[in-house]
């Protein structure tokens, strides 16, 4: 990426916009920002653009969407560009965001190598003050934060964590000229999406691979595919019609939920759907089943115990099965995002692959030489930390954003997030962050989130600008409101039987409630638009 400006590029006094983040959503922002005459920079803490696809160069890590709707829907950016698989790898996702880098000259307004680490609204000006870590400040009239849901990561406090002797990362901490895993006794504490990637690599080469699994999850096939020039001919010539469809769909893909029931269909039917469903792979058997799946315990059973039996099919050893696929549901499925395996199951069919269940067999704690539980001593190369995140909210609480209060929002959401449509929190003017909390977020496809959230967030600022307003803030009473709309939504459905990070509960101390807002696309889009014809009813509009 040619024409970078350089981290102290010194102070931006007079910017309309200061865009935080360089992923699907901070792009879209500054892009379009600039497209609609306002004066914007973009500010990153990686070295280059991506996001989550800039930090996550773990060994395996991959798209969990299909490579045709995981990119943005400007015909002029995919007409050139083609997929060289189905789920592309991290390498390829940063080859694309250089591709677009390169088609629209972005670089040129993004200052990287550069962490947001305070801001404070000054009331007099109505502008932000913003600090950095490398000296440049900026002083925005509107603050757009795009830290998405995954920019914190999540290491548990286990004791002894600093005497291990040998290579420790998290995933998505992960050194960035790699670091082979050949010959090692690699260890990986966590089954979520990015611990079973690095598994199944480290299973193809490593010595000896150990998996600390502390409650089972329910992994569905990727079905991954190589794919040649022709087949992206034949996928292009679909692209129009599947990016109109993310609207109308829950999950901003462009398939949807079979508006049936489960349960008043025979059970051959069901089978037959759910095979069908299966062998699509990727999301299908989750945002693409019965619309009841989701909602009905009994229903939901139906789909558990399809799964279990297709992945009981896989691993040989009954014991080891029995830990990967209990006859009891570790949780209702799908209420906790589901990782896609490519062959996760089969490695414990290898002699150097051993699970180790931590909810029977807890850890004690790491030692100089590897892990240490009831059991006995674990002694490992390299470990991984594949614990996840503060997830939805920790990009925001992680920097010292500082209201008309004095107070952090951190400290604002210490007893529960409060926003308003998910873009903005009261106490905070001008101030707004896509892909964040109480807004679809971790349900949704994130390019489809970049684009229609993205042009919701454009909208309100260009609404601002045409009425010369120098301030707008979240109302108390409205984010409430949204609040308790999250709450009645949710309890509708199975998420909150799952301590999963849709409810915040991987974090220790985290007030539990749904992070995600759980009525879908079409609705929120709904919600949101209503407002807006209504001069942005909830907002305060100075």
């Amino acid at each position: 990426m040619d024409h970078k400006l350089k981290p102290d590029a010194g102070k931006d006094e007079n910017l309309d916009v200061l865009v935080v983040g360089a992923g699907f959503s901070g792009v879209y922002q500054l892009e379009r920002l600039r497209e609609l005459g306002f004066k914007v920079r973009l500010v990153e803490a990686g070295s280059g653009l991506g996001g989550i696809w800039y930090w996550n160069c773990y060994p395996g890590a991959r798209v969990d969407t299909n490579g045709p709707l995981y990119q943005f829907s400007r015909p002029d950016l995919w007409e050139d560009w083609d997929w060289s698989e189905m789920f592309p790898g991290w390498q390829e996702m940063r080859a694309y965001f250089d591709h677009v880098d390169k088609k629209l000259n972005l670089s040129k307004d993004i200052l990287f190598d550069t962490k947001v680490t305070g801001a404070e609204f000054d009331e007099k000006d109505r502008r932000w003050v913003v600090s950095t870590d490398t000296g440049y400040s900026a002083n925005p009239k509107f603050l757009v934060i795009c830290t998405g849901f995954g920019s914190k990561p999540y290491i548990p406090p286990i004791e002894g964590t600093s005497d291990f002797a040998g290579e420790c990362y998290h995933s998505a901490l992960w050194p960035q000229q790699g670091t082979s895993l050949g010959g090692k006794r690699v260890g990986v504490i966590g089954t979520g999406a990015s611990g079973i990637q690095i598994a199944q690599e480290a299973a193809k080469e490593a010595d000896h691979l150990t998996i600390f699994q502390r409650t089972p999850n329910l992994f569905l096939p990727m079905r991954q595919k190589q794919l040649t020039a022709s087949d992206n001919v034949k996928m292009k010539k679909d692209y129009p019609q599947s990016f109109k469809r993310r609207r109308e769909t829950f999950g901003g893909f462009d398939y949807d939920f079979i508006p049936r029931s489960a349960l008043e269909v025979s059970e051959d039917e069901r089978l037959a759907a759910y095979e069908d469903l299966w062998a699509k792979g990727g999301f299908h058997f989750w945002l693409g089943t019965f619309d009841d799946v989701l909602f009905n315990e009994e229903a939901n059973r139906t789909a558990y115990d399809f799964w279990r039996n297709k992945t009981l099919a896989q691993i040989k050893d009954p014991v080891i099965a029995a830990k990967l696929a209990p006859a009891v549901a570790p949780h209702p499925f799908g209420t906790k995002r589901p990782s896609l395996v490519q062959n996760y199951y089969e490695l414990f069919n290898q002699d150097n692959v051993h699970l180790v269940d931590i909810s029977q067999d807890p850890i004690e704690r790491i030692t100089s030489k590897g892990v240490l539980t009831g059991s006995g001593e674990h002694e490992l190369d390299l470990l991984a930390f594949a614990t996840g995140f503060d997830a939805v909210t920790g990009g925001l609480t992680n920097i010292d954003i500082r209201g008309t209060d004095g107070k952090t929002i951190k400290q604002k959401w210490e007893n529960g997030v409060r926003t308003l449509l998910g873009v903005a929190t009261q106490g905070f003017p001008n101030l707004l962050f896509a892909y964040g909390p109480q807004a679809p977020t971790g349900f949704l496809n994130g390019p489809s989130s970049a684009e229609y959230q993205g042009d919701l967030i454009l909208n309100l600022l260009v609404y601002m600008r045409e009425r010369e307003i120098t301030r707008f803030e979240a109302e108390t009473a409205a984010e409430e409101a949204w609040r308790q709309h999250n709450f009645d939504l949710v309890d509708e459905t199975l998420f909150p039987q799952a301590d999963s990070w849709y409810m915040g509960a991987n974090i220790p101390g985290k007030t539990r409630e749904i992070l995600n807002y759980p009525g879908g696309l079409p609705l929120y889009l709904e919600k949101f638009n209503a407002s807006a014809a209504n001069n942005y009813e909830g907002f305060t509009l100075a």
